[in-house]
Parts: structure tokens; C-alpha cells; sequence
């Protein structure tokens, strides 16, 4: 039994698997709100640990990791669609 969805052919990822995605922004608590409620959106079952955070050498920007045990292709697609179209993100990657 093969346990992938359509178009996960075309991904190097075997799903499910492990996979961190990093946001960064300006150092603000709407930032932070901003990646978990995302996160939680797509992933309802984000597990304990899964995110850190790491502020810039000045402390104006955060990076926000969060790893997610990924479904799809097209539930990252979905992720990385929601996190750049926010206006907190800087970028995701």
C-alpha cells in the first residue's frame, strides 16, 4: 500500500515526514501570532516542542521554526502560500 496523495510523485519528500519551516519578521508579538494561528490552520495536531524561536543579534527580527510531521506537498504549498501573503512575514522557507 502506498501511502502518498496525488502529485507527491513529482516531490524527493516521502510522506509523511519531518519538516521544519522557518518564518522571520519584525521582532513583534503579532508576528508570533501570526505564524502559530497559520500553522494551526494547517496543522491541528502541532506537537509540544514543535517551535522555537531565535531573535537577531539586535533583536529587531525573530526567526520562528516551526516542524511539522507533513501530510502533502500540497499541505506545504498551502503553508508557505498562507505564511508569505502575510503581511508580519518578511519570508518562509
Amino acid at each position: 500500500m502506498h501511502d502518498s496523495t496525488p502529485g507527491d510523485e513529482q516531490s524527493p519528500l516521502k510522506f509523511p515526514c519531518e519538516f521544519p519551516i522557518k518564518a522571520m519578521g519584525r521582532a513583534t508579538p503579532e508576528l508570533e501570532m501570526a505564524v502559530l494561528e497559520i500553522m494551526h490552520r494547517h496543522v491541528p495536531d502541532l506537537g509540544e516542542g514543535a517551535v522555537r524561536t531565535r531573535k537577531s543579534r539586535k533583536g529587531n527580527y525573530l526567526s520562528i521554526t516551526v516542524t511539522i510531521t507533513a501530510r502533502s506537498r500540497e499541505q506545504l504549498d498551502a503553508i508557505y502560500m498562507d505564511l508569505t501573503a502575510c503581511e508580519h512575514i518578511v519570508f518562509a522557507i
